[in-house]
């Protein structure tokens, strides 16, 4: 079939805005309205309710506020920013986010245009989310105790913390990142606790990391409003959105919170006890009720294979839901573990809504193709044997933890 040269062009130009078009709607949009096939963000308000008559929760929400888990010492008791604290908080925020070749088109006086620096970061931003925007009236996310700080850690779990402390330590004894002595006996003696830390020794895949091993999230979910790069400057998230989905007997919450680490949760709306105690759950034991316009999540029996600052069988969790505009879906937590720390603390987060369509949440595929770890296994025994051989040095000198010796 012949084409005529006009309409050839034409094809083009069209895949060409096509693809465009396609590479902007990667984009996060925050705050506006999906496409007109889409009515449940147009009417989705504060207060709203479902077909059912459920409070309306749905939609997909990210965090793009910086306010720190814990409470700088500086503000006290105090759960907010005064007016002034805040403009300059915000000030500082946008100083920091201001790249060269963005803002603008000099450096130290120089036009640096078509240089690395005018294109700096340009390649990895097109695959962040949002930067944080906001720095928020916050001066923690941590609301109780009072003073916004993480409570203090128990005996037992000061002595436990000790006792890995010493086992990483004497894995490294020897190394360049170690203390100086020769192999520890602790080298072939087990973790004190399920592992989940990058330890100097690759005997199996427990010794290895959680990172590396796809053990990624567990509960509770924090929302990253950006990490710092070394100088400072915030970084857009990283895929950092959940989205719920309501239905009459259950809320689903799929989370998109990484490089290939996102999860999902089918938690059931009704009124049973828990699991047995000795049925464990990597993402705990969820049953939620509601409560007026708040969605209460109750979530226990977790696994020794996840871990919240300190915590990992024994945590308990209450999270609490509530729309409180028609963007902004506020989370309570609050977290309890009597043998970890010596009382319960609770922390808030303050998410916006994102428009649907354009962040829409994918599953996490860590595993998939992930041969990175069964590499470094075989790399081991490869060394092992060279040393036995005769033909390399001893692994277990070697600095595979710290990521400053050798490698």
């Amino acid at each position: 079939m012949r084409i005529r040269v006009r309409s050839y062009v034409f094809l083009i130009a069209l895949t060409v805005a096509t693809v465009l078009a396609v590479a902007l709607a990667g984009t996060r949009v925050t705050d506006q309205t999906a496409s007109s096939g889409s009515t449940a963000q147009s009417k989705a308000q504060a207060g709203s309710k479902t077909p059912w008559g459920a409070p309306d929760l749905q939609g997909t929400w990210s965090n793009t506020t910086v306010v720190p888990f814990e409470r700088p010492k500086e503000f006290g008791n105090r759960e907010f920013m005064t007016d002034a604290e805040h403009q300059k908080a915000e000030d500082a925020l946008l100083k920091r986010d201001a790249l060269p070749g963005r803002d603008s088109r000099e450096s130290n006086g120089k036009d640096i245009r078509g240089t690395e620096k005018d294109v700096a970061r340009a390649y990895n931003e097109h695959w962040f989310g949002d930067k944080p925007t906001e720095v928020g009236r916050r001066t923690s996310m941590i609301i109780d105790p009072p003073d916004g700080r993480m409570p203090a850690f128990t005996p037992e779990a000061q002595e436990g913390i000790s006792k890995k402390r010493e086992y990483l330590q004497a894995l490294l004894q020897g190394t360049s990142g170690g203390k100086p002595g020769p192999i520890s006996p602790l080298r072939n003696a087990p973790s004190p606790d399920y592992n989940l830390d990058r330890m100097n020794r690759s005997d199996g895949p427990e010794d290895r990391s959680s990172v590396e091993r796809c053990l990624l999230n567990g509960l509770p979910v924090i929302l990253p409003a950006g990490l710092l790069t070394p100088d400072g400057r915030p970084f857009g998230n990283f895929g950092g959105v959940m989205r719920i989905v309501e239905s009459p007997d259950s809320v689903d919450i799929y989370y998109d919170i990484g490089q290939g680490t996102g999860f999902n949760r089918a938690i059931p709306i009704k009124n049973r006890p828990h699991l047995p105690k000795d049925i464990r759950q990597y993402w705990g034991d969820s049953i939620a009720r509601w409560e007026g316009d708040t969605l209460v999540v109750d979530v226990m029996n977790f696994s020794q294979e996840t871990e919240f600052r300190g915590s990992r069988e024994n945590l308990h969790l209450i999270e609490r839901y509530k729309r409180i505009n028609p963007t902004t879906l506020q989370i309570t937590t609050t977290a309890e573990d009597p043998t970890t720390w010596v009382k319960p603390f609770t922390f808030v987060q303050e998410l916006r809504k994102n428009a649907d369509k354009p962040n829409m949440v994918y599953e996490g595929g860590c595993h998939e193709g992930n041969y990175g770890l069964l590499g470094m296994l075989a790399n081991t025994r490869a060394a092992e044997k060279a040393f036995a051989d005769g033909r390399g040095p001893d692994p277990a000198l070697e600095d595979n933890a710290t990521g400053g010796g050798d490698q």
